[in-house]
């Protein structure tokens, strides 16, 4: 617990209540509830479906997702014994954990990365090994990540799109980590809550789904980000049948299940959206994108422009600030705007030239949180 602290996420979120901020720091997707979400938890409430449900899920919710990784992501995952629904998808990234390290176990995290993962790690007796990726662009270094191997090594932690940079992974650099998991028989935890947010005509590869892949593979995602539940806290791991039996069991252990009328709600929903949600969704995202990230570019602020989820990291100049922290803290002092410091996505000092947005935030919000920092930094560009 001494290597454990709060996050600057949470202490940015706590920070912005307190002034009264707009909240472009965690990304707490504060959008409407669509319908069918709501219809599917009425139904489940009127039913008294209140019970626990089974330790990997409600038959309807595993099925489902059964369903729409074969159709969407090409990989074949059986809902009876492949899938567990999870309390998030930081809860399934959590059981994998568990059931993956022994004490002083490693795990590779490209960095920047999101600080849950590294101290989930830590919290599971592992060794988080961060493997610097290069700016702009964020490609993976897969020589970089093969010198970081050791005798100790166990896993790799694929997050794409990734939290916090947007980075999409290409087929050439999911190709190129499979082999390197043969050659060093290891294990992939892939985080893929954001799979339904790509720009530019982008589509989600899952790793699972890659030649060889899916033997080494525990794929995690879930809906927050997709249907902007981040409170209803479903997510779910697929995994081969006895990595997904261990899962399983420490899900049962930790958590018991999933809220039962949640997981209903979710079913009901993957089952009844209609088609082009999915594309509106992630063309509603670019839209946001671009807004904030023609901002950052007008105050000479060097947007780095993400590919996927829903974070843009920028280099704001003209603060005075010296760390990433000083400079998010002015942010929210000077125009009510609330960021988290790029360091809390490195290790050892990096990042201090960063601070991440969140741009999942309605038109409103979002249009007011642009024009707070043009009309307070209009005139400080760098």
């Amino acid at each position: 617990m001494r290597d454990l602290a709060q996050s600057d996420i949470r202490r940015m979120t706590l920070e912005c209540a307190r002034v009264g901020g707009i909240n472009l720091g965690q990304g707490i997707c504060d959008l409407p509830t669509i319908p069918e979400l709501k219809d599917g938890l009425a139904a489940a409430v009127e039913a008294d479906r209140s019970t626990y449900s089974r330790y990997d899920g409600v038959e309807e919710l595993r099925a489902a997702i059964s369903a729409r990784l074969a159709a969407k992501n090409g990989v074949a995952y059986d809902a009876d014994g492949e899938i567990v629904v999870t309390v998030g998808s930081t809860g399934a990234f959590a059981m994998a954990m568990t059931a993956l390290l022994d004490p002083g176990d490693e795990v590779l995290l490209p960095e920047p990365f999101y600080g849950y993962h590294f101290n989930t790690v830590l919290a599971a007796g592992g060794v988080p090994r961060p493997v610097p990726m290069a700016e702009p662009d964020f490609a993976v270094d897969l020589d970089a990540l093969e010198r970081a191997v050791t005798g100790r090594t166990r896993a790799v932690v694929v997050c794409s799109p990734a939290n916090p940079t947007g980075k999409v992974w290409s087929a050439e650099e999911l190709d190129g980590l499979a082999a390197l998991l043969d050659r060093h028989d290891l294990w992939a935890v892939t985080d893929e809550i954001y799979e339904d947010i790509l720009y530019d005509g982008r589509a989600h590869l899952s790793l699972a789904a890659r030649p060889g892949a899916r033997g080494r593979t525990i794929t995690v995602s879930g809906y927050s980000k997709t249907f902007s539940i981040t409170g209803w806290r479903i997510g779910f791991a697929a995994a081969p049948r006895e990595m997904a039996g261990a899962l399983g069991v420490l899900n049962d252990l930790y958590y018991v299940c999933a809220a039962t009328p949640l997981q209903l709600a979710v079913a009901h929903a993957l089952n009844t959206v209609p088609p082009g949600y999915y594309g509106n969704l992630a063309r509603d995202y670019q839209r946001k994108r671009d807004l904030l990230a023609g901002t950052c570019e007008r105050l000479g602020w060097r947007p780095r422009i993400p590919a996927g989820a829903y974070y843009l990291m920028a280099e704001p100049r003209g603060l005075g600030a010296g760390t990433a922290r000083e400079a998010s803290d002015a942010i929210l002092r000077e125009a009510g705007v609330a960021t988290i410091p790029g360091s809390a996505f490195y290790r050892d000092g990096g990042g201090e030239h960063l601070v991440r947005f969140c741009f999942a935030k309605t038109d409103g919000d979002l249009a007011e949180a642009c024009r707070r920092l043009e009309s307070t930094y209009a005139g400080s560009r760098a």
